[in-house]
Parts: structure tokens; C-alpha cells; sequence
């Protein structure tokens, strides 16, 4: 069984921690946390029967054959300085501050070994998360299906070139947060038209997850989705043609490619403060 340390034990950390035990990826005897929090430290712990340590990160990682970094993005320096002298070559880092670019996180250990750059969304603590992964040349494909299968069991994982990491964050990583407003909107039109708020957020939201799973177990388009649910003259589109004329589309779409801009300018702001 692979020895696995997850630094971090916040939401996302949770989340793939849960995930490792579900896909049996390894067991508990193998797999260890770690957390600044005294008080999460014993919630992970009574949650998932593992150990889990708060300050322990130079020797949680030593006996380590896979370190999670399920730090904040300004945490990496410090953590990758303090555990750098214990990381091997034979060992995967994978990291999942989607922010901090590859090459940074070599520079920082300042080792030649398997460093992965994940980001997965916050729909992985209920296992329906969207984790796009990237990887450095010293990653082998052994290493990236054992990376997989840890994303895998929280979600859908894309293996991607690690330059469309700011697109992967504009899209899925803000994305839940686009369609939290959809959801939002769609409740207050029900209470608009007299629908109880009960009823209004039960239909909502089962509207979004079953359209989307739709498209997923399908395979369709969306948009011949969408043209099965029009009748001529009907509901459907004379609700269509006010979103369009509203310009819905085209907002998601400009969304999508500012965050990707403000993704990458943040993105080179950290590297020229390492430099």
C-alpha cells in the first residue's frame, strides 16, 4: 500500500482524504494528515480514523510516497521550504494551489522528482467535483493513473498542459459559483410567480443536477438538449429569446475569460515575487 501524507486538512483536503479511503487507493494504517488546528486535527481524526498531526509535516512527509499539498496558495513557500530537505525523488508532490505554477514549486524544493499541479473544484466534498491536473516531465504514467485515481474518487478528473491551468480555474474552479447565482435566480423567479420557497429551491436545484447530469450520460450537446425540451410557439422558447436578448450567454462566456485573465495575472504576480 502507498504511504500517503495530506498537508492540509481543510475542505479540499477533507474531501480527498475521503476520497483515498473510498477508492481504496491506500488505507488508514498508510495514510496520515496534517493540520495547524488542534481542533480540526481531532475532527479529521475522529471522522476518518486516521492519524493526523498538527505540526507534524516533516515527518509525516519523510515516510511518505505521495504528499498532497491541500495548503492555501500562500502556504507553499513556507510549507515546500520546511519540508524540502525530507522530499525524495522517488516520491509524487502534487499540489493543489492550482495558482502556484510547476516550475515555482521545482525551484522551491530544488529536487528533480513527480510534481503534479491539480485543481479541483469545492464540489469534491460531495464527490461531484471537476479536478483538472497538470504535470512535469519527471511524472511517469504509472504516477499519473495513481494521481488519478485519487481525484477519480472525489469526481471527473482532464489531465491538461499545464498553460491552460488559468482557463481550467476560470471555468470549473469559479464555475460552482456561476451557477450557485443561476440557482439563486431561478428559486427568486419561482417566488416571483407565487411558487413556495420550499418548493421553488427543491425544483431548482434538482433542475441544474439533472440537466447536467443529462449531458454528461447522454454524450449529447447541450444544445440538441435544449432544442428536445422547445416546442414551437411554447414556454420554452419565448423563455429563451428573453435570456438571449439579455445577452446570458455571452455574460457566461466574457466570465469565463476574465477570470482566466485575472487568473493568469495573478498567476505571474507570484512568480515575479520569487524571483
Amino acid at each position: 500500500m502507498k504511504r500517503i501524507a495530506v498537508i492540509g486538512a481543510g475542505n479540499i483536503g477533507a474531501a480527498l482524504i475521503g476520497g483515498i479511503i473510498k477508492g481504496a487507493v491506500t488505507d488508514r494504517k498508510h495514510l496520515v494528515a496534517t493540520d495547524r488546528s488542534v481542533e480540526r486535527a481531532k475532527e479529521i481524526a475522529q471522522r476518518f480514523s486516521i492519524a493526523v498531526t498538527t505540526g507534524g509535516n516533516v515527518e509525516a512527509v519523510r515516510t511518505a510516497d505521495i504528499v498532497l499539498l491541500a495548503v492555501k496558495p500562500d502556504a507553499i513557500p513556507s510549507v515546500l521550504q520546511e519540508i524540502r530537505d525530507v522530499l525524495r525523488n522517488d516520491q509524487i508532490l502534487v499540489s493543489v494551489a492550482a495558482a502556484i505554477p510547476i516550475a515555482l514549486v521545482e525551484k522551491l524544493i530544488a529536487k528533480r522528482m513527480a510534481v503534479f499541479r491539480a485543481m479541483p473544484n469545492i464540489p469534491v466534498v460531495v464527490e461531484e467535483g471537476a479536478t483538472a491536473i497538470a504535470a512535469n516531465a519527471a511524472c511517469t504514467t504509472k504516477q499519473r493513473k495513481l494521481v488519478e485515481s485519487i481525484f477519480g474518487a472525489v469526481g471527473v478528473v482532464c489531465f491538461v498542459e499545464e498553460k491552460m491551468m488559468d482557463a481550467v480555474t476560470a471555468l470549473s474552479g469559479s464555475g460552482p459559483a456561476y451557477i450557485y447565482i443561476v440557482i439563486e435566480a431561478l428559486i427568486a423567479g419561482g417566488l416571483k410567480v407565487g411558487l413556495s420557497r420550499e418548493v421553488a429551491t427543491k425544483l431548482a436545484e434538482q433542475t441544474v443536477l439533472g440537466a447536467a447530469k443529462l449531458v454528461r450520460e447522454t454524450g449529447l450537446h447541450p444544445a440538441i438538449l435544449r432544442d428536445q425540451v422547445i416546442t414551437p410557439g411554447g414556454v420554452t422558447i419565448s423563455a429563451i429569446h428573453e435570456l438571449e436578448r439579455h445577452g446570458l450567454r455571452a455574460m457566461l462566456i466574457s466570465a469565463v475569460e476574465t477570470a482566466t485573465n485575472r487568473s493568469r495575472s495573478l498567476t505571474e504576480a507570484l512568480v515575479r515575487n520569487f524571483d
